[in-house]
């Protein structure tokens, strides 16, 4: 390469790139160090005492608090409702966002701005503010205590409506005409054309419903009585405060409750980093 061409790489060269790597490595180490704590606290036998912090990381190491966890807890019952929970409430909202932007994006009919309206007022509500009503809706439905409980009202997502209607108005009119001239329904249109091309939008949704629905407390603290319903959020809190003066076995049923989720980051990191990209440009 020329002298001028390095000359002009050494000039588009960032000035600050080898601080703003040291400030990501900084950062990184912050985050991931409650979660290498967790794991090494998780294999120290236990009824081991600690005198140096050093020591949490020193051998002696053993698994035999994983199989004390899975003896005495549910852990493995609690993800497994995690999961579904978090599987079906995540289906059924890209299921009824999107047929919902797309009759507010694609179909003409009265009042339809008015409708998208409130879908924009329904974001300004905090979820807190609907616990009640919703609690006595769900609770004169008899649905309490169930699964539908925990499924049914976290389907509700009008942020997920604004984002794909804000998707399905990018598409052309000229191709849904053309695709209508050619026979098209509005179901075919919407399954066979716009919602294809909402992939990074649908899998935006999907991430940020599953993570909420896999995060939350509150409404299955109020909605769930019976053990064998609990979710995780419940169900490790009821666990730890029987071993509140130990910290190995709480530890040893979150890192269980935690590996799914670094697994599932792991593999859909990408995917993940794109639905934050796209979520902050779109919404």
């Amino acid at each position: 390469m020329s002298q001028s061409g390095n000359t002009l790489l050494q000039r588009n060269r960032d000035p600050y790139l080898r601080i703003k790597i040291l400030i990501g490595i900084v950062l990184s180490g912050v985050f991931l160090f409650p979660i290498i704590w967790m794991i090494f606290v998780s294999v120290k036998p236990e009824d081991m005492s600690i005198t140096d912090p050093l020591n949490w990381f020193l051998p002696p190491y053993t698994l035999s608090n994983y199989a004390s966890v899975m003896a005495e807890s549910d852990v493995l019952l609690w993800l497994f409702n995690s999961a579904f929970v978090g599987f079906a409430t995540t289906i059924i909202t890209l299921i009824v966002t999107s047929l919902a932007a797309f009759a507010i994006s694609k179909i003409k009919f009265r009042f339809r701005r008015s409708i998208f309206l409130f879908f924009l007022a329904g974001m300004m509500v905090p979820g807190e503010a609907t616990i009640i009503p919703l609690f006595e809706i769900v609770k004169s439905m008899n649905l309490l205590d169930s699964y539908t409980a925990l499924i049914l009202p976290m389907t509700a997502s009008p942020i997920g409506v604004i984002i794909l209607k804000s998707f399905f108005d990018g598409v052309p009119d000229e191709l849904m005409e053309s695709a209508k001239i050619d026979g098209c329904s509005h179901w075919r249109l919407y399954w066979n054309i716009v919602l294809p091309l909402a992939k990074p939008a649908l899998g935006a949704i999907a991430i940020f419903t599953f993570i909420g629905s896999w995060n939350n407390f509150l409404w299955p603290f109020l909605a769930i009585v019976s053990e064998e319903l609990y979710t995780l959020p419940i169900g490790i809190p009821s666990f730890n405060s029987t071993y509140s003066t130990t910290y190995m076995l709480p530890m040893t049923v979150n890192a269980i409750a935690s590996l799914p989720v670094i697994i599932a980051f792991l593999i859909f990191e990408k995917q993940i980093v794109k639905g934050v990209s796209f979520t902050g440009i779109k919404g």
